[in-house]
């Protein structure tokens, strides 16, 4: 039972998506931003598309963005249960399996996925963003920074020829 409880992180970051994508939709025209600070701006945008709005404008790209991450939460969740990982690997995985879970919700309820946390320099925009996003990020960060790191204390010592 106990090592199951790291999948609680699940419906926390579900949750938390869900409330702050309703309370944008609800207090946030389409399109409009609310400028918080010269840097930053609370935004509703919705993403048909990929990461990036990838493929956003071709006909496909619902169905693509929308089987492509339930077949990869199929994978993770089975990956979570069947193999052995340290803390660290099996929390990144279940963060990038709550991200994703979030924003496939919202691919499926409404073909969209709400996006509205945007940053930018002048006229230059980093892609809007929501918290699945955010997790889906911070996990497949944790999971790099933990496999460079057991890469360097597997090869302490030994250097890499070319």
């Amino acid at each position: 039972m106990r090592k199951y409880l790291i999948f609680l992180i699940v419906p926390v970051v579900f949750l938390v998506d869900r409330l702050t994508k309703i309370l944008i939709v609800q207090n946030v025209d389409y399109p409009g931003n609310i400028d918080i600070t010269p840097f930053f701006s609370i935004v509703h945008a919705r993403n048909y598309g990929g990461a990036f709005s990838l493929l956003s404008q071709h006909h496909l790209a619902k169905y693509i963005f929308t089987f492509l991450p339930l077949a990869i939460i199929g994978v993770l969740i089975y990956i979570i249960l069947a193999y052995h990982f340290e803390f660290t690997k099996k929390f990144s995985l279940i963060c990038i399996l709550s991200g994703a879970i979030g924003n496939v919700y919202d691919r499926l309820a409404q073909g969209y996925v709400v996006d509205f946390l945007d940053f930018y320099y002048g006229k230059y925009h980093w892609p809007a963003f929501n918290v699945a996003d955010i997790s889906i990020s911070f996990g497949i960060c944790l999971w790099l920074y933990v496999e460079l790191i057991d890469y360097i204390r597997t090869n302490k010592g030994q250097r890499v020829r070319g």
